[in-house]
């Protein structure tokens, strides 16, 4: 298999409040909620870059679709990366996420290889990564 990631999807609680955050609070452009003619149908997708997008869809239809309920999670097994171009950026990125209601998890400081990154935590728990790396420039 040759993997090409095309699309992230986090299940959320609540699919509005969701669109929120990431729209209104993080400036993430989309469209809005569409497929909510359709069980289980309602999603959000974002455009990250080009050919890779983000999906916003309920938990209650990812467990529909995929046959898995009650399943234990922890917001610990995957972070989602998001690289910018300076340690500037990464400061103004954490903040607005904190002001659109997310949690600070780890505050931006330097790291061992020479970069500077934080965490902060999404309204439904998942981890987001805010970094610079001097290696990818």
């Amino acid at each position: 298999m040759q993997a090409h990631i095309s699309v992230i999807t986090l299940a959320v609680e609540d699919l509005q409040r969701a669109l929120d955050f990431y729209r209104d609070g993080l400036g993430l452009v989309t469209e809005g909620i569409i497929g909510q003619e359709f069980e289980p149908g309602a999603v959000v997708f974002f455009e990250l870059q080009a050919g890779l997008k983000l999906a916003l869809w309920s938990k209650q239809s990812l467990q529909q679709d995929t046959g898995l309920t009650g399943t234990a999670s922890s917001a610990a097994q995957i972070t989602l990366g998001h690289n910018v171009h300076s340690p500037l950026e990464v400061d103004q990125v954490l903040k607005q996420a904190k002001n659109a209601g997310a949690k600070i998890l780890k505050p931006a400081q330097s790291t061992f290889y020479g970069g500077y990154a934080g965490y902060f935590q999404d309204l439904d728990g998942h981890i987001w990564e805010v970094a610079y790396s001097p290696c990818w420039d």
